[in-house]
C-alpha cells in the first residue's frame, strides 16, 4: 500500500492547532474551532482551485492573491457579512504570521497576506431576538412525550435561562450544575473566563430530571456532558441548530425581524433584550455585561440600540411630563396683601 504524503502545509496546519494556537498562544477552544472552521474553508477553497483534495494542498498554493479570491467568495456565493469575513481574515492573518516564522525562506508571501485589508463600512445590524410570545410558541412546539424531547425542552430551557453560548451549554457538565439553592450553573466561555450564571428553580428541576432519567450509566458523574444524543455522544452546535430550525417551524417562528432563524445565538439575543427591558426596572449593565460573559460594557450596549420596546420605556422615564399642558395658577386675592398671602405658603 502506497504511504499517504504529508505536505508541507498540512505539517504545518498540525503544528499550528496541535502546538502553536493552545500552548504558545493561549487560545481558548472556542477561539481555536472558529480558526479550525476557517482554515478547513480555505483549504477546501484551495483545493477547489487547484483541481484536488484537500489533503494535497501546498504550501505553493496558499498567496494573498488565493485568499483575496476566498474573501471575495465567502461574500458573494457564501453570503457571509463583511463583519464574518473579517473574522475570517483575522484568522488567515494569523496563520500567515506563524507559517513567517517556520518557513522564512517565503516571507514575502506571508507578508502580502498579511496585508491583505480588513473591508471597513461593517454595518452592524440589531440583534435578532425573539418576542416573549415566539419563546413560549418554540417551548409548546417540543413534543416532551418521548426522552428526546424532554431533553430539547430542558436544553432549550437553560439557553433561554442563561443566554449563555451554544458551546457553553454544550460544554456543561453534571459538575457544573447546582440543583439545590442558589441554584446554578458554572459556565466557560471566552478566554477559558468562567463565570457562575443564577438559574430559575424550575429549570434546576428540568436538569434533575435529565441527570435522573440517565442514571445507570455514567451520566451521574461529576465530568459527564449533561446534552448527548441518543448514542451517548455529546451534542453539537450544528445539532442543536438543526433543532432550532425543527422546532421554530413547527411553532411558526420562522423569522426575526426580517431574517430566517437558523442560529441558536439568537436565544442569547433573546435573553440579552430581555435581560435589558428588566433592566429598566433596576438591573444595572455591569451585571448583566457578567451574566452574559461579556468582555465588554459595549457589547451589551449593543442590544440597548436593537429593541424598540426598550426605547419606549426608556423614553417615558426622561421628562415623561414635559409636554403635558401646564395649568393656569390661580392666586386668590388676600385682602392682607401680596407680602400676607406670601406669609402664609
Amino acid at each position: 500500500m502506497k504511504r499517504a504524503h504529508v505536505t508541507d502545509l498540512g505539517a504545518a496546519v498540525v503544528e499550528f492547532f496541535e502546538t502553536h494556537l493552545p500552548a504558545q498562544r493561549g487560545m481558548s477552544r472556542h477561539t481555536i474551532r472558529s480558526y479550525r472552521d476557517t482554515v478547513v474553508m480555505l483549504l477546501r477553497y484551495l483545493g477547489q482551485r487547484r483541481g484536488c483534495a484537500i489533503e494535497l494542498v501546498e504550501l505553493a498554493d496558499l498567496n494573498a492573491a488565493a485568499v483575496e479570491d476566498f474573501l471575495r467568495h465567502l461574500e458573494g456565493e457564501r453570503h457571509n457579512a463583511v463583519a464574518t469575513r473579517n473574522v475570517r481574515l483575522a484568522a488567515i492573518h494569523t496563520l500567515a504570521r506563524f507559517l513567517a516564522g517556520r518557513h522564512a525562506e517565503q516571507l514575502g508571501t506571508w507578508q502580502a497576506i498579511i496585508a491583505v485589508p480588513f473591508k471597513r463600512g461593517v454595518q452592524q445590524r440589531p440583534a435578532e431576538h425573539l418576542a416573549a410570545d415566539d419563546v413560549k410558541a418554540l417551548l409548546d412546539a417540543v413534543d416532551r412525550g418521548t426522552e428526546a424531547g424532554e431533553r430539547d425542552f430542558t436544553l432549550l430551557a437553560v439557553m433561554f435561562n442563561t443566554g449563555a453560548r451554544v458551546q457553553e451549554i454544550l460544554d456543561l457538565r453534571v459538575g457544573d450544575v447546582r440543583l439545590d439553592p442558589p441554584q446554578q450553573v458554572r459556565l466557560t466561555g471566552k478566554g477559558n473566563k468562567v463565570r457562575t450564571c443564577p438559574i430559575w428553580p424550575r429549570t434546576a428541576q428540568l436538569l434533575r430530571a435529565l441527570i435522573e432519567r440517565r442514571s445507570g450509566s455514567r451520566a451521574d458523574e461529576a465530568d459527564s456532558r449533561l446534552f448527548v444524543n441518543q448514542r451517548g455522544e455529546p451534542l453539537t452546535r450544528f445539532g442543536v441548530r438543526y433543532l432550532l430550525r425543527k422546532y421554530a417551524a413547527l411553532a411558526g417562528v420562522t423569522k426575526v425581524h426580517s431574517h430566517a432563524l437558523p442560529h441558536p445565538h439568537a436565544l442569547r439575543h433573546t435573553t440579552a433584550v430581555h435581560l435589558l427591558k428588566a433592566g429598566v426596572a433596576g438591573v444595572d449593565f455591569a451585571t448583566i455585561s457578567q451574566w452574559l460573559g461579556h468582555a465588554s460594557l459595549n457589547t451589551t450596549m449593543r442590544y440597548a440600540r436593537a429593541d424598540l420596546d426598550l426605547k419606549r420605556q426608556a423614553l417615558s422615564q426622561v421628562f415623561p411630563d414635559i409636554l403635558e399642558q401646564n395649568a393656569k395658577v390661580h392666586v386668590l386675592f388676600d385682602p392682607g396683601g401680596f407680602a400676607h398671602w406670601l406669609r402664609r405658603l
